[in-house]
């Protein structure tokens, strides 16, 4: 899925109020590469017995503002699940310890690609203290992401994409394809090997290693967003290892993220218009109080920034196009409304971009990295790029269309059409994402060609009528693909996900986990407003 949030949305508006202050260098990520002496061993007969061995040791977590009853660990997993002895990486875990004696552990995916688990958990653990009755709460950094390898484009790749992609003059098209190539080349020279094996079919590989060495004999897994794709791969290929799983936000499986990026250009232009009739509401609204006139104000300063960007106190220019970023993460959820409405009036009155580009970047700002001999990337050395870098080095992984050089020519002026109808702020961001796959290798066919049709006990599926990132029609389209195993629950509200936001999809979803107990497929929680929990 395209740009959907890297943290649950409520754990995001903690995460923006504590982390700002976070320290993330922008050099080149590191792998760790453990076992580079080891040989080879062959694709036919891979030997993963060392991997499902382990154990892990848990220890107090080391690092900004983590909360004190964090726990933190790691696993080692194969570079190549084909080649074993090719290399191994680290992966960053966090668990909150289950109560009493808990009877196993439930494992989190706050979606993206790109978001960073341990800090997922660590900044929104207070929505599932209540799995903690009969579970361990675990989560992780995935591969390429956080503290596990991450990627990195550097600091300039986006830019420049959306500057091959978004000039007046498109009359050699050839110009920008080639200057696109010349990203996808910086992203591999900065991200090493892990680049290539990135995919959600790797990650869903690991999630089968952390399973075993958490003791677990089933997985009990809860997905957001693109979480719940990495659910269903993980379900296509494990079947016999699902224990109880329930995904929200529920993810496509089929579409091309061609199409996958004009319906979240289209979703979000919708939620920008509701959150300025909102904001508008409010005398301290920058945008004044008039709805129509408020979004002509939002398109004039994308289109101002991007002709005149400002300067950052990070050594970077912000542009238009880091607006609509900023601008698509603040939308997912109500919650971070007033926290999107005070940084956009911190940028228009005061020319102050920090509160904005908390939303764009994650949170973090860059200084100089600290040199570690831990395996685990340093917290201050996590590329300022790593979340738009592992979302784009993800979705591409995923998906098996590659234009070629020749279509692409012939169709760019006509993709840039279409994408800015879709929306006028967002549409020309979507479209240079999706263009960043071009000059990277073919992505797999697995998950559009293998994940459906799953021989797996019932999963829970919750789709939100007035999600802005991953449409209704999505959980729909997955829960028919996925056959007899899923069972649908229809949110009938607003904002991405329900689980953090309406009460009774949360009481749903943990009755599930807890004790096993489903809706009926089809069964509904209401719009009204029943509250944050």
């Amino acid at each position: 899925m395209l740009a959907k949030l890297s943290t649950r949305p409520s754990a995001r508006c903690r995460a923006m109020r504590s982390s700002v202050r976070r320290r993330a260098a922008t050099g080149a990520a590191g792998l760790a590469l453990l076992g580079a002496g080891l040989t080879a061993l062959g694709d036919t007969d891979p030997d993963l017995g060392r991997f499902y061995d382990q154990k892990i040791r848990w220890t107090a977590c080391e690092g900004t503002e983590l909360p004190e009853d964090l726990q933190c660990g790691r696993i080692t997993v194969p570079l190549d699940y084909a080649e074993p002895g090719k290399g191994t990486l680290e992966l960053a875990l966090a668990r909150y310890r289950g109560t009493g004696d808990p009877r196993g552990s439930v494992v989190l995916n706050f979606g993206g690609p790109g978001g960073s688990g341990v800090l997922g958990l660590a900044h929104g653990g207070k929505e599932f203290m209540g799995l903690t009755d009969a579970y361990d709460v675990v989560s992780f950094d995935p591969r390429g992401v956080g503290r596990s390898s991450p990627v990195s484009c550097g600091t300039e790749a986006t830019g420049r994409a959306l500057e091959a992609t978004g000039g007046e003059d498109m009359s050699d098209p050839r110009e920008a394809l080639a200057q696109l190539r010349e990203v996808a080349a910086e992203c591999a020279e900065h991200s090493g090997p892990v680049l290539s094996h990135i995919g959600t079919v790797d990650v869903a590989r690991d999630l089968d290693v952390m399973r075993q060495a958490l003791g677990d004999k089933k997985l009990n897994y809860l997905g957001f967003s693109y979480g719940t794709r990495l659910g269903a791969v993980y379900a296509s290929r494990f079947p016999e290892k699902v224990g109880r799983f329930a995904l929200d936000g529920v993810d496509t499986l089929t579409e091309p993220l061609t199409e996958q990026a004009v319906a979240s250009a289209k979703g979000q232009q919708k939620a920008l218009e509701s959150f300025l009739t909102w904001c508008t509401q409010d005398i301290a609204c920058p945008f004044g109080q008039d709805p129509r006139d408020a979004r002509r104000q939002v398109v004039r300063l994308v289109e101002s920034l991007d002709e005149n960007p400002v300067p950052t106190d990070f050594g970077f220019e912000f542009t238009g196009q880091d607006l609509a970023g900023a601008l698509g993460q603040g939308l997912y959820s109500k919650e971070l409304w007033p926290l999107l409405q005070r940084a956009l009036a911190q940028l228009m009155e005061d020319g102050d971009t920090r509160g904005v580009e908390a939303f764009a970047t994650g949170g973090v700002a860059p200084p100089s990295p600290r040199p570690s001999d831990d395996p685990l990337v340093d917290e201050g050395e996590v590329p300022l790029d790593n979340l738009p870098a592992a979302l784009m080095a993800v979705n591409c992984a995923d998906d098996p269309d590659r234009p070629t050089a020749e279509r692409l020519t012939r169709d760019l002026a006509r993709l840039r059409t279409a994408y800015e109808e879709a929306s006028p702020v967002f549409g020309r961001y979507r479209l240079a994402q999706v263009l960043m796959c071009h000059g990277r290798p073919k992505g797999t066919d697995y998950i559009r060609e293998r994940v459906k049709d799953l021989d797996t006990p019932k999963m829970l599926l919750v789709g939100t009528r007035g999600d802005p990132a991953t449409p209704y029609r999505w959980t729909v389209e997955t829960a028919e693909r996925l056959g007899e195993a899923a069972v649908v629950l229809d949110n009938r509200g607003e904002g991405h996900t329900g689980y953090g936001s309406s009460e009774c999809v949360h009481r749903k979803v943990d009755d599930f986990l807890l004790y096993g107990s489903l809706p009926p497929s089809g069964s509904s929680c209401g719009s009204e407003e029943d509250g944050r929990l």
